[in-house]
């Protein structure tokens, strides 16, 4: 099943120029705008700037912040040490006939991707519950792209999901 869900995703890459370059934005580049999002809606949304002191107000919330983006970093480096761990194979390296349209050389299990966006998702979900469902869909889609991309299968995107929230999770209870 794994096998044929990948290949249902990895089906839409090869196609045309149009599609490569959207999966391949959609897997490399748009992940960055995400970041940039996340933090810009953290750092200015609605409690800061209509503040009569959004420097004071701003200070309150830097522990939100921080702790929403310590969390994802932590989750993405307990993926790494996992990948290295567990040695799952990358599509490309398990089928001759699937050519990735994108560059990844390290182990696939669990995704750093899927990890680290779904992390910042459930972490923003606990103070901002529609941003958080907004970010879950931006990870839904990076890593969709990674699949298509032919650098993950889909299991490697439900352990990073997985990981990713039991890590946020386990942050906001401290």
């Amino acid at each position: 099943m794994n096998d044929s869900i990948f290949y249902f995703f990895y089906n839409f890459a090869h196609q045309s120029t149009f599609v490569d370059n959207l999966i391949i934005f959609l897997a490399v580049y748009f992940p960055y705008i995400v970041i940039v999002l996340a933090m810009v809606f953290l750092l200015i949304h609605k409690e800061v700037l209509p503040s009569h002191n959004p420097f004071q107000e701003f200070k309150k919330k830097w522990k939100e912040v921080v702790l929403i983006f310590f969390t994802s970093g932590f989750a993405w480096v307990i993926a790494k040490i996992l990948k290295n761990f567990i040695q799952a194979e990358r599509p490309f390296s398990v089928f001759p006939d699937v050519q990735t349209l994108l560059v990844d050389n390290s182990f696939a299990f669990p995704s750093g991707h899927a990890t680290f966006f779904m992390a910042l998702a459930v972490g923003l979900f606990f103070y901002h519950k529609n941003i958080g469902y907004l970010f879950m869909f931006f990870a839904l889609i990076i890593t969709l792209a990674r699949v298509a991309g032919g650098v993950h299968f889909p299991i490697d995107i439900l352990g990073g999901f997985a990981l990713g929230a039991l890590v946020a999770f386990l942050f906001k209870n401290r």
